[in-house]
């Protein structure tokens, strides 16, 4: 962190949530602080508040402040120091076919009939915080006051369909993954995967640093995916640490 990014860091306000049910953990409560207010986060200091563990989700940057629970670490993949495990080189060789796009953020009825689907089939439980009509969709994914854009993937030799669309967001040094929502159909199985690789790569590409990944949480089978990343790092106590790979090469 710079100095004008440190005395800007020290300067902003910040709020926490009452409490609310854990979106990763059942059976738990959750807190956010939040920055206060939304429009003193812009594409020059967001950098500074990913690099301390802030997340963004619309309009709201948000970090985990939960009492008593530290599960939520955020995680990073250093690029050039990323080094693939088998099965996700099959993962990239499998839907390397597929055609990318980017797109600035604007509504599409084609993109959000895929969020719906995708939503409806994996994050349908109870606990589970979902933006599922059209107006939390648009607040949740196409508001934004920083650089972001959203990538769709789509498969030629079906004719042309769309399969995922990312939203992810750019600062000078690195990428930040917002949000992935995509095909479940067995069919389509490793997009999850193929799209971390591909947002690997292309964060090569624009000679960044870091792609940021959000939380990831050690007791969470949804969050389990992230670790296989390695050599990735987590925000512990305020510094980056190595996170070791919890499965072989």
């Amino acid at each position: 962190m710079n100095t004008n990014d440190h005395q800007y860091f020290s300067q902003i306000q910040l709020y926490e949530t009452d409490e609310y049910p854990c979106s990763y953990l059942p059976e738990r409560f959750a807190r956010s602080q939040v920055v206060a207010s939304a429009n003193t986060v812009n594409a020059h200091n967001y950098q500074s508040l990913l690099d301390q563990g802030f997340r963004r989700s619309g309009l709201f940057v948000y970090r985990s402040k939960c009492k008593d629970c530290n599960a939520c670490q955020s995680l990073r993949i250093p690029v050039e120091q990323f080094a693939p495990n088998r099965s996700q080189r099959r993962a990239k060789k499998q839907w390397a076919k597929l055609i990318t796009d980017v797109h600035e953020l604007k509504f599409s009825r084609e993109h959000f009939d895929l969020y719906q689907r995708y939503q409806h089939d994996r994050h349908s439980e109870p606990h589970q915080i979902t933006q599922n009509n059209e107006e939390q969709y648009q607040e949740f994914l196409l508001k934004s006051q920083v650089n972001s854009v959203l990538v769709e993937f789509r498969d030629p030799e079906a004719n042309h369909r769309l399969v995922m669309v990312s939203a992810i967001d750019r600062t000078a040094s690195a990428l930040s993954a917002v949000y992935t929502f995509f095909e479940t159909d067995p069919t389509y199985s490793g997009l999850g995967t193929f799209n971390v690789l591909w947002q690997i790569d292309w964060a090569k590409r624009l000679g960044l640093s870091y792609l940021y990944l959000g939380y990831w949480i050690e007791d969470s089978q949804k969050m389990a995916y992230k670790s296989k990343f390695a050599p990735s790092e987590i925000l512990y106590s305020g510094d980056w640490r190595p996170l070791q790979p919890l499965t072989p090469l």
